[in-house]
């Protein structure tokens, strides 16, 4: 193999009892074209998940190893806990694992191998293979390759280097990050897998478990959609209405935008910062398009915003990758919060920059209401960001740089993590709009129902990926 080696391992391992009769699995791919390399998978007997899980990333390095000794190895897992103790981010505190580790490192140099974190369905390969050897060891028997489920995986054209963005928000910019490293690669048959998954990238849906999170775009700042003209005045629940950029649910059509590459993988972004963005749960305001700012009665949640901020709490909870939970101080939001911080077992922290933009005068109307009563004003807001609200209501202008300014602030204090900030229609929209490179405008285009997740995940390059959910009926 001349040149520079790549290879993908993918590892997994299972126990039917935790502990119980355990295996792994493990596979090598060709990056590119997804071909499988090599297979390993065995029954260990009794044994933890983690114990098979480690088992399985070993025996996936050292069959990397076998076919290259000096390959650039990209290992992709489903156990959050070995990717991170592996990347040297988790301390190792139990007995059983650190000899595991300790023999998984010395397998190939660390300057070698790099770790991700990959949701379980896309790591269905090694997930099956470890499941054969537990089937294998429950007849008495080890397992044993079978070319025609080998062949299953090889046929659905894995193109392993850049798969469809999927996943918990904390490691949902994972298949951006591929992207871009395929791009940075270029040329041959890479460079075309990795237009193929640029594609993807800006119209791909999550399924399953990942319906929490839908379309994925990835633009660089500055790199603005053409504008479309202004839409049709929005619906009053302070200023929601249409959708992103076209009309259609993440409809924007965007290319994803690379950095000079290197040798190896592409430039290395390190861990980027990763703000989940919770709009609080529904008030008695909400569901009558009342502007509800910062300047009104800082209404409590409804009955149905709290179960909608409990239904959120639960499928956070099931993600297990919100590290840290922070607040607009207004009230809707510090309950919602507290929800969720409670199922996770986190504090709230409140930040004073989250807070809703003031609508002044207008704060309880509807649109209808404030067409009626101050129409001059309202249509030059419609015009132009730098119009304020009747009354001596917060610009949008004043607004950007206020959210702009807290964007900056968080990231600096929490760089590599992911943040759920639970906050409002405007400082989302806003958040949304700079991650896109979007005119002020666009925040006339997007709508966010009550209780909805967005996440925007920032790269230390620049770029932005931005996932989008609106559809929040299965939270009431």
């Amino acid at each position: 193999m001349p040149g520079l080696v790549r290879f993908v391992v993918e590892a997994d391992g299972g126990s039917r009892g935790n502990p119980g009769p355990a295996g792994y699995g493990a596979v090598v791919l060709d990056p590119v074209t997804g071909e499988t390399l090599a297979e390993r998978a065995e029954y260990i007997g009794v044994a933890t998940n983690n114990v098979a899980e480690y088992k399985g990333l070993i025996a996936g390095l050292r069959a990397a190893r076998e076919l290259a000794s000096d390959a650039q190895v990209l290992v992709r897992m489903d156990s959050k806990l070995v990717v991170e103790q592996m990347s040297g981010r988790w301390k190792i505190k139990h007995p059983d694992m650190k000899p595991l580790a300790a023999e998984a490192a010395t397998i190939l140099p660390r300057s070698q191998v790099k770790y991700e974190w990959i949701p379980r369905e896309r790591n269905k390969h090694a997930d099956r293979l470890a499941n054969e050897a537990m089937d294998a060891g429950k007849r008495g028997k080890q397992w044993e390759p079978s070319a025609s489920t080998a062949a299953l995986d090889t046929s659905a054209a894995r193109s392993l280097a850049t798969p469809p963005p999927s996943g918990p928000p904390g490691d949902a910019a994972a298949g951006a990050a591929a992207v871009r490293a395929a791009l940075a690669s270029g040329g041959g048959t890479g460079g075309g897998v990795a237009q193929a998954a640029a594609t993807r990238a800006g119209s791909a849906e999550a399924g399953g478990a990942d319906t929490l999170f839908g379309e994925t775009v990835t633009l660089a700042p500055g790199r603005a959609p053409a504008a479309a003209g202004r839409v049709p005045a929005p619906a009053a629940d302070a200023s929601s209405a249409g959708t992103v950029a076209s009309g259609t649910h993440g409809g924007t059509n965007a290319t994803a935008t690379a950095p000079a590459a290197g040798p190896g993988w592409g430039p290395d972004m390190g861990t980027p910062a990763t703000f989940v963005l919770l709009r609080h749960g529904e008030t008695a305001l909400t569901p009558q398009k009342r502007f509800s700012g910062s300047g009104g009665t800082d209404p409590e949640l409804s009955p149905a915003g709290r179960r909608q901020a409990s239904a959120v709490a639960e499928a956070l909870a099931a993600r297990g990758t919100v590290q840290t939970v922070i607040s607009s101080p207004l009230r809707r939001c510090r309950e919602t919060a507290q929800a969720v911080a409670d199922r996770l077992g986190l504090d709230v922290t409140v930040e004073e920059g989250l807070r809703e933009v003031d609508f002044g005068a207008w704060e309880g109307l509807t649109f209808a209401e404030v067409r009626e009563r101050f129409p001059d004003d309202l249509q030059a807001w419609l015009d132009s960001p730098k119009a304020a609200p009747t009354g001596g209501g917060e610009s949008f202008m004043a607004a950007t740089r206020r959210i702009s300014a807290t964007r900056d602030r968080l990231l600096a204090a929490h760089a590599g993590r992911t943040v759920l900030l639970v906050t409002h229609v405007t400082p989302v929209k806003i958040l949304v709009r700079l991650a896109l490179g979007a005119p002020p405008e666009s925040l006339f285009r997007m709508e966010l129902a009550a209780a909805s997740l967005s996440a925007v995940a920032y790269y230390a390059d620049g770029n932005a990926s931005v996932r989008l959910l609106n559809d929040t009926s299965h939270l009431r």
